[in-house]
């Protein structure tokens, strides 16, 4: 049986494929793509050119990837952290520049357009988004930093890109308790369950795949539920939340609409009519 590689991870279409499937899928023109940088604080990231399609994902700003193709306005992507494929505004990216020194480490924060809080807003950041400062200045004991563009950040709100912001990726996502749920999102200002968990664990230095059943696949080990800790993941089919101790979960949840805090015996009680018991568990 000739399986297809999975779409929203291997870029291939009737008329064109990434270079790295040249062998494994037909195309008539194969690519290696172009470096670009998202330069939109976040860009849904879709499975087809148009805005009415669901969002599969987000980039952040400052986030790295490769241009496929480019039509009509729309950018065809491929994202360097995660690998996921899909279409984005062509407005909302430009070309790769200097790498990242800095990323926000706070849930959310906003680029100024002077060094001081007291200047206009140019637009908002979510933790997770990639800065390069070129300089930095102090305004009445807060440091900012000044970034290519003319905008200045504050500095405590940012970590140096490459330096974990944590060790411990569950108090990351304690951070983003009360965020609003959002399908498809993957930042401070909207979140769904998968994303909690690899937003988290990148801001702490590792490496998780984008959805939850690539998670429940992949990450890390299965475990039985009587050795569950911190840390630890609850899957059900289509859903996963993370292990705050051994009583406790924190997920992005359709129930509030927003990262919350429960008991894992009352969150399987309260959704078992509609995932049935959890499918697994395990400890990344």
């Amino acid at each position: 049986m000739n399986t297809l590689p999975d779409r929203r991870l291997n870029a291939y279409r009737s008329d064109l494929a990434e270079e790295a499937l040249r062998g494994t899928v037909e195309a008539p023109r194969y690519v290696a793509g172009i470096a670009a940088t998202v330069s939109a604080p976040v860009v849904a990231l879709r499975p087809r050119p148009d805005v009415t399609a669901g969002i599969d994902s987000e980039l952040l700003f400052g986030e790295t990837l490769r241009v496929l193709d480019r039509a009509g306005g729309w950018a065809w992507v491929k994202a360097d952290f995660d690998g996921y494929v899909g279409y984005v505004p062509e407005t909302a990216i430009s070309e790769a520049g200097a790498p990242a020194t800095h990323v926000v480490a706070a849930p959310r924060t906003f680029a100024y357009t002077g060094a001081d809080l007291r200047t206009p807003a140019a637009f908002a950041l979510s933790a997770g988004s990639r800065l390069t400062a070129i300089g930095e200045t102090e305004t009445r004991g807060t440091r900012y930093l000044t970034l290519a563009d003319g905008q200045s950040v504050v500095a405590s709100h940012c970590a140096p890109a490459g330096q974990p912001i944590a060790d411990d990726y569950v108090s990351i996502a304690l951070r983003f308790l009360e965020t609003p749920y959002l399908w498809g999102g993957r930042s401070g200002f909207g979140i769904d369950c998968s994303a909690l968990v690899q937003l988290s664990m990148m801001m702490a230095g590792r490496q998780a795949p984008r959805d939850s059943d690539m998670q429940a696949s992949g990450l890390g080990a299965t475990i039985d539920r009587a050795e569950l800790r911190r840390g630890d993941l609850v899957f059900w089919k289509g859903h996963v939340a993370i292990m705050e101790d051994a009583e406790t979960i924190v997920h992005a949840n359709g129930n509030t609409m927003s990262v919350a805090r429960e008991r894992l015996d009352s969150a399987i009680e309260r959704i078992g009519w509609l995932y049935q018991q959890p499918t697994g568990y395990r400890r990344p």
